[in-house]
């Protein structure tokens, strides 16, 4: 589904990819871990065409991303969910919502957006500022799948959001990985979330890719050598 190959990622002089190679199979939902300042949201920016990639290839279905703008890549497929949700906030959620529909030429929002996430449905009329940061972060899911994409990236999507809305979100994300056969891609801090949903894992330590594997492999030798603090 994705390649990456042997990319370098910098802001001007600054490299924070040195050579990254990551690959992603249909139906797998892959876990990019690693401590602060390692460099997984800029690979995830670099993904979606937001950061430029300094050298490398990465390929989606056979399809180089390189020369792809932005709203390209989401044609082809990829959908995106920002670190820190991005939703906006004085437009309604169902308003919200549509914004995702602009790609697609939809005019009504799927129903089964709805079905999945139903505090949506009972606040559609409300405003994203008004939500709390689970409901804001549904939302921004929500969004992203009325593209209905191959690829779903999520950008630390437990970050500061309550565990009962935590268990939520990941109960969706294996129920259209398993219903749909959405493949997933996501920076993830929370241990206990990222063995629960994710089939593999991906750890960067400083621009590298330093330890990768079935999720079963992730042993706490590895998380104390690469992600304790």
């Amino acid at each position: 589904m994705l390649a990456i190959s042997d990319l370098h990622v910098a802001y001007g002089q600054s490299e924070v990819l040195h050579g990254l190679n990551v690959s992603v199979a249909p139906n797998e939902i892959v876990a990019i871990m690693g401590r602060n300042g390692m460099g997984k949201t800029t690979l995830m920016k670099s993904l979606m065409g937001i950061v430029p990639a300094k050298s490398g290839s990465v390929t989606m279905e056979g399809t180089e991303l390189g020369p792809l703008k932005s709203y390209e890549r989401v044609a082809k497929g990829l959908a995106y969910v920002p670190q820190g949700r991005m939703i906006f906030s004085t437009m309604t959620v169902k308003e919200n919502i549509e914004t995702g529909l602009v790609a697609s030429g939809e005019t009504e929002v799927p129903g089964d957006i709805y079905e999945l996430f139903p505090v949506l449905l009972e606040m559609k009329d409300r405003r994203g500022g008004n939500l709390s940061g689970g409901q804001q972060q549904q939302l921004a899911i929500g969004r992203a799948l009325v593209l209905e994409p191959k690829l779903l990236i999520l950008d630390e999507p437990t970050e500061g959001i309550q565990p009962n809305i935590v268990h939520e979100i990941g109960d969706i994300i294996l129920r259209l990985n398993k219903e749909e056969g959405l493949t997933v891609l996501l920076v993830e801090q929370k241990l206990p979330f990222a063995r629960r949903v994710a089939s593999e894992f991906c750890i960067l330590d400083k621009g590298r890719r330093v330890a990768a594997g079935p999720i079963g492999e992730l042993t706490d030798q590895v998380v104390q050598s690469y992600l304790s603090v």
